[in-house]
């Protein structure tokens, strides 16, 4: 399968952005959905996440109240809603899956990447 993360961009403090996880070669059916940034000189980190069937989610304490993960899998695709955006949600953000049954937050429980969109917040 293969994950593709989309519109990020530049925006300043207190904006909104989208982003989108399209995913092709696999169905998105069945499998945990989550978002993880990395800033520069940074570890990867956990952002949100949304089970199999949309009916859970999680949040990094970090962006709570601020970000909404939401998914179609009938479109194959998820999003990442941002609200609010602050200088430190500055990162690449990246898309990955999951078949473990359960939300996590180590990057290593998550197979399949997408390449990761930069998000710039800035005046």
């Amino acid at each position: 399968v293969q994950l593709q993360a989309f519109w990020g961009g530049l925006v300043q403090p207190g904006c909104s952005l989208r982003l989108s996880c399209t995913a092709s070669g696999r169905t998105f059916i069945g499998y945990t959905v989550a978002w993880f940034r990395q800033a520069p000189g940074k570890e990867r980190e956990f952002v949100a996440a949304i089970s199999s069937n949309g009916g859970v989610t999680d949040y990094a304490d970090a962006v709570k109240g601020r970000f909404t993960v939401s998914r179609d899998n009938a479109k194959n695709t998820a999003w990442l809603l941002m609200n609010g955006l602050k200088a430190e949600d500055t990162a690449v953000y990246y898309c990955a899956t999951s078949d473990f049954g359960i939300i996590t937050h180590g990057p290593a429980s998550y197979d399949y990447w997408g390449q990761g969109t930069l998000v710039t917040v800035s005046s």
